[in-house]
């Protein structure tokens, strides 16, 4: 029997909907799915999932301990132990950038086994040295395939040297299902006006203050017309955020709820009115496809990695330069005027959605494992 196993720093939600669904399918190939996280404590974002009764076994290679306070060495011997019991056929492993994940490949490669890479990295992600890239490039042959998340992380690694025909796409999904419009309106409004939704971390590349202010000159344009802004997260910048909010003239129409887990985000989704990310760097953005499950037209700037693949220019939403204020201004004020049908561009977005499911992680997958395993 063959065994897959896959490798994620941490199981949150989304990787949980990637995981069951991949398991289904490899149950009708005869094939043993199993995953392993680094952590069970939250790296990015402070996930609270539960694994009780989950389809699939998932080892956590240090618990709930966080990352951070537990020394590498302790990490390796660990992950190393993990690896050998499971002892799989193939291992797809979600990055390059962290030694656990090196560490992971190393060991993949020492057993002549087939590594398949997990990727949502883009050229533009951010700067980038010969030394670096050639050291990647290098880096990339060791892979048998890739799964990756739009054209744009498939054009970085062909690049990078990578075959395009052992690049799959998939990778970056959500459960649809969760979000969608008919099982989340019902929920209780969380505002009684219409408002714009934003969720984030509050960190620089999210470009949070940028979004205030093209709001703030947004406001004063529209008068007694504006939508509010919800602006959902925590992080780094919050401090900041309250300072410029402390300044403007109307304070009551932003609204910071804090970082939500994903049920408390859901009556926002159920009852926004249009979606923005704004974000300066950003390889995929999965709360994007959050939003178009939930049936809302989206405003989302240029940078974000899942631009090219899901917004569709004028017809589920647009796209902005994020670091032009008017652009979004502007798109604010067109979005709200009343002269675009909502409900059709939302339905759009809904639409086009239902592609990027948690069965199109595991057809990719397959079709990564299946080239993997016939090119070893």
């Amino acid at each position: 029997m063959t065994k897959i196993a896959i490798l994620f720093a941490n199981y949150g939600p989304y990787h949980l909907a990637r995981i069951n669904s991949f398991q289904k399918h490899c149950n009708l190939l005869g094939w043993s799915v199993f995953g392993i996280e680094l952590t069970r404590s939250g790296v990015a974002y402070d996930w609270k999932t539960q694994l009780k009764d989950f389809p699939v076994s998932i080892f956590s290679v240090i618990g709930e301990q966080e990352l951070e306070k537990v020394k590498f060495t302790q990490l390796l011997q660990r992950l190393y132990t993990i690896l050998t019991q499971i002892n799989p056929d193939v291992l797809a492993i979600a990055g390059y950038f962290r030694l656990s994940m090196l560490a992971a490949l190393e060991w993949n490669l020492r057993h002549r086994k087939p590594t398949i890479l997990l990727s949502a990295t883009k050229e533009d992600d951010a700067p980038r040295s010969w030394l670096f890239e050639t050291s990647k490039s290098w880096l990339f042959k060791r892979y048998k395939a890739a799964l990756v998340g739009g054209n744009s992380h498939k054009r970085y690694l062909i690049k990078l040297g990578m075959s395009a025909e052992s690049i799959f796409f998939g990778y970056n999904v959500v459960d649809n299902e969760i979000f969608h419009p008919d099982k989340i309106k019902g929920l209780p409004k969380p505002l009684n006006r219409p408002y714009f939704l934003a969720i984030n971390r509050f960190v620089p590349k999210k470009n949070l203050l940028l979004l205030l202010s093209a709001y703030g000159t947004y406001h004063q344009s529209a008068g007694s017309k504006a939508w509010d802004l919800v602006l959902c997260g925590d992080g780094q910048l919050r401090s900041d955020i309250e300072k410029y909010l402390s300044e403007f003239s109307s304070q009551d129409c932003i609204h910071l709820p804090g970082f939500l887990q994903q049920d408390e985000l859901l009556p926002y989704f159920a009852h926004a009115s249009c979606f923005i990310h704004a974000s300066i760097q950003e390889q995929w953005g999965l709360v994007v496809n959050e939003a178009m499950a939930a049936g809302l037209p989206v405003l989302i700037s240029n940078r974000c990695g899942c631009f090219e693949d899901l917004v569709i220019e004028g017809i589920n939403g647009f796209g902005f330069d994020p670091e032009n204020p008017k652009q979004l201004t502007d798109l604010m004020l067109k979005i709200s005027s009343g002269e675009i049908d909502l409900n059709k561009m939302g339905q759009a977005a809904l639409k086009h959605i239902q592609k990027f499911s948690p069965d199109y992680f595991a057809q990719g997958l397959i079709q990564a494992v299946k080239y993997a395993l016939a090119h070893s």
